[in-house]
């Protein structure tokens, strides 16, 4: 029986989402360009592959059908983070955000624009 297809970003699609949030639409070559001057020197292939990926998980799209193709986020960083930070607090925290947010400070001391940024959002506000 074949495992069924992960739908989940790994760390590799993760670190090259980022870049197309970033940088917009562009073609793999770009990418792979705009990793490398991030220090991130990976094979054309590989990213190619990792495009691929994407596109079948539903995160990219490719736009037009001349080649080089352009690929395009679907899905905004805001609502995969959000995504991302509630399975974390469910499977590791299990569904408890004040222990992630014990975690998080982990007894060090808040610096004065997390203080800012806390008290906002304790009233309502938004960051």
């Amino acid at each position: 029986m074949a495992r069924p297809k992960a739908t989940e970003l790994t760390e590799r699609e993760l670190e090259l989402m980022h870049v197309f949030w970033d940088q917009g639409a562009m073609t793999a070559m770009d990418a792979r360009d705009q990793l490398a001057q991030g220090g991130r020197d990976l094979a054309y292939t590989t990213v190619a592959t990792l495009v691929k990926i994407l596109v079948d998980k539903g995160f990219l799209e490719q736009t037009g059908d001349a080649r080089p193709f352009i690929y395009k986020p679907l899905k905004d960083f805001d609502d995969v983070s959000k995504r991302l930070v509630t399975d974390m607090v469910q499977r590791v925290f299990q569904g408890s955000r004040e222990a992630l947010l014990v975690r998080l400070l982990d007894g060090r001391k808040l610096t004065k624009k997390e203080r800012e940024v806390l008290e906002q959002i304790l009233e309502g506000g938004k960051q």
